[in-house]
């Protein structure tokens, strides 16, 4: 059993018009969700932009409210109203966002940002701070002359660890990680996905990785949710879904992995049109007549698809 777990979530968003602006239909970001996370593991959240994938990320800090369904925290069910209040639940679920830099305060130096988190929930004194600082600096590969920088006066990749560093301050549980190194170069890339699972490893953290690169997503995560229109798909371990895909969506974007290698680029092209126009005519049997998923269906122990009828698999 997961220490959190999503039931049924389901997250709308209101659009307005005519003259008197009211409301006249809804955007069904996330239309009825569940997932469970573990400790120490990785799971990885996929799919395109505007799939509900940050929504759900968002939601789960207390950054959106959910219309249905609830998030339960070791059981207890989370009030995310609350939770731009102190709670506990705050200082073990925290978030890095894919525009660090925008989340940095610009006019406080290095110190004071990762000091924030501590302040709220530690009373330490002065001397304790900085030791604990200087440590979180040394754990993420900064030196401790960046304590009195500003954040523009980082790469990309060492802002992304200011980041890191900032949310692990408070030993959380589960850190939520919106797009982390897509701001980031290929050469990068890697580096901070190393990064990340060192951190891990150190701290024992799970990660909730949402991403739209199913190749990142390969080499970090231990079982994956994909995502499209606001739905489930297709859920499963990582070579459930690299091994074994079954929704024509899953199938989709793994053709879509770029190729390294040359000489198989030309049969990467092949199969991405084969997928494309496997894609065009089976959507009536992974899909309802408004587009949306149909509820999951196991299919093994670990692996779940959302299809029509198990037999049009």
């Amino acid at each position: 059993m997961g220490f959190l777990k999503i039931d049924n979530l389901k997250v709308h968003f209101p659009i307005r018009g005519g003259i008197f602006n009211t409301i006249q239909d809804y955007t069904r970001a996330v239309d009825g969700v569940s997932l469970s996370i573990e400790d120490g593991k990785t799971y990885g959240l996929i799919g395109e932009s505007g799939s509900g994938k940050t929504t759900i990320g968002k939601t789960i800090v207390g950054l959106e409210n959910p219309t249905e369904g609830k998030i339960l925290y070791n059981d207890q069910i989370v009030n995310t109203k609350r939770l731009r209040k102190k709670t506990g639940y705050n200082k073990e679920v925290q978030m890095i966002f894919q525009d660090v830099l925008s989340s940095l305060d610009p006019k406080k130096r290095i110190r004071d940002i990762i000091a924030e988190p501590i302040r709220n929930y530690e009373k330490l004194t002065k001397e304790e701070e900085l030791e604990k600082i200087l440590t979180l600096l040394n754990i993420v590969g900064m030196p401790s002359d960046a304590l009195y920088k500003y954040p523009y006066e980082f790469s990309g990749g060492q802002r992304q660890r200011i980041g890191v560093a900032r949310a692990v301050s408070l030993n959380p549980k589960l850190i939520v990680a919106d797009e982390p190194v897509s701001a980031l170069d290929l050469s990068i890339q890697a580096q901070v996905l190393n990064f990340l699972k060192d951190v891990q490893r150190d701290f024992n953290l799970s990660y909730l990785f949402i991403s739209h690169d199913l190749g990142v997503v390969k080499h970090m995560c231990d079982y994956i949710y994909i995502m499209h229109r606001g739905r489930f798909v297709e859920t499963g371990t990582r070579d459930d879904i690299y091994n074994n895909p079954q929704h024509i969506y899953t199938k989709r974007l793994i053709a879509a992995i770029p190729e390294i290698s040359v000489n198989d680029r030309g049969k990467a092209r092949e199969e991405r049109i084969k997928v494309e126009e496997e894609y065009d005519k089976k959507e009536k049997l992974f899909y309802d007549e408004n587009g949306r998923a149909f509820d999951l269906i196991k299919i093994s122990e670990t692996h779940y698809v959302s299809v029509r009828e198990k037999g049009d698999l």
